[in-house]
């Protein structure tokens, strides 16, 4: 059996720089009747298990480690004895939400995982997140962009650890580059397509967000 998406939307809470804002984030599960993996594990953990049902949960992968995205790991990775993947880069940022708990295990740039029979890619794309990593299938061609790209443009770099230039680069050199049709699952609102997105480059460094 093919790996699939499952997907829902937990509502909470995102702070940095002294600054708190309401959010809604998608949660992405992928695999299939028996296994899978969570991409981002925010606010609320019984709603990420009801999405999981009773497969096992082999690992929650973090896109970045804001809180929005991380809140709930540890509580996640207890009930179900799920690995943390981060990219080392990210560990300050970790450490501003779970000082005293430490992820699993390191995401790195063009790590492979297997779930389900079905490969994920690894892509390191600095700039929201100095470990910001977005996640690509290519069996069903799709991507999981976390905050790193968005229908409508690249994710904010407004605030501490984030590079508007670097985030930019990610995008051209890494993510512009994939097939035009990979589906792209974002870490907020709807998703999108690199086709739709990638004409619209130049406009996003014109307006410098």
């Amino acid at each position: 059996m093919s790996a699939r998406i499952d997907h829902a939307v937990t509502s909470g809470t995102f702070s940095l720089d002294g600054q708190t804002f309401d959010v809604d984030n998608n949660v992405w599960v992928l695999g299939d009747d028996d296994e899978c993996v969570v991409i981002d594990a925010p606010h609320d953990a019984a709603a990420i298990r009801e999405v999981v049902g009773s497969r096992r949960l082999v690992a929650i992968l973090a896109t970045h480690a804001h809180d929005d995205h991380v809140r709930v790991a540890p509580e996640l990775a207890d009930a179900t004895g799920a690995r943390i993947l981060l990219h080392s880069a990210d560990l300050p940022l970790w450490r501003l939400t779970h000082l005293e708990r430490r992820p699993n295990g390191d995401l790195e740039d063009g790590q492979v995982i297997d779930i389900a029979g079905t490969r994920v890619e690894v892509i390191h794309t600095p700039g929201h997140a100095p470990g910001a990593v977005c996640f690509h299938v290519p069996e069903l061609a799709v991507l999981f962009s976390g905050d790193t790209l968005f229908k409508g443009g690249p994710g904010a770099t407004g605030r501490s650890f984030s590079d508007f230039n670097l985030i930019i680069a990610s995008i051209r050199d890494r993510l512009l580059a994939l097939p035009p049709e990979t589906v792209v699952h974002t870490g907020h609102g709807d998703s999108t397509t690199i086709g739709e997105e990638a004409p619209h480059l130049q406009e996003w460094i014109d307006r410098g967000h």
